[in-house]
């Protein structure tokens, strides 16, 4: 297996940089003819979600695009596969930021009973609990 910086993942998305984009394609392309899936950590795909939104300015609807197709792709493994899956999906259908739902997602598979937040729009998730300060 080949775990994936985010700068790769970023320059084979969004295709900014020719060279690198080219150099991030004909890796994955190596590493999937070996037999071996490409492998997307949570660091890597919370750093990824900041810079599409942040830096290539890319909106909710079309992050959520990109999140999807990720996911559909049969050679492309991540961690917690499942956790991403209901990030997504939280992600989809609250206010919350992509980073809370991820958070409270791999929170959830570990067994917390809940994510503390001082994030008002965070604690509107069921399983977050709002402190006061």
């Amino acid at each position: 297996m080949r775990g994936l910086d985010t700068n790769v993942l970023i320059r084979f998305l969004l295709r900014d940089d020719r060279r690198q984009a080219a150099a991030a394609r004909a890796a994955i392309e190596q590493a999937l003819a070996t037999g071996e899936p490409a492998v997307i950590s949570l660091v890597t795909l919370a750093e990824t979600e900041w810079v599409l939104r942040s830096r290539a300015k890319l909106g909710k609807h079309a992050l959520l695009a990109v999140f999807k197709q990720l996911l559909e792709a049969r050679d492309l493994l991540f961690e917690s596969e499942e956790a991403v899956e209901e990030a997504v999906f939280s992600y989809e259908h609250s206010k919350a930021d992509f980073a809370e739902c991820l958070m409270l997602a791999q929170y959830r598979r570990m067994g917390c009973a809940a994510m503390l937040t001082f994030d008002a729009r965070a604690a509107k998730l069921p399983g977050v609990e709002l402190i006061a300060a």
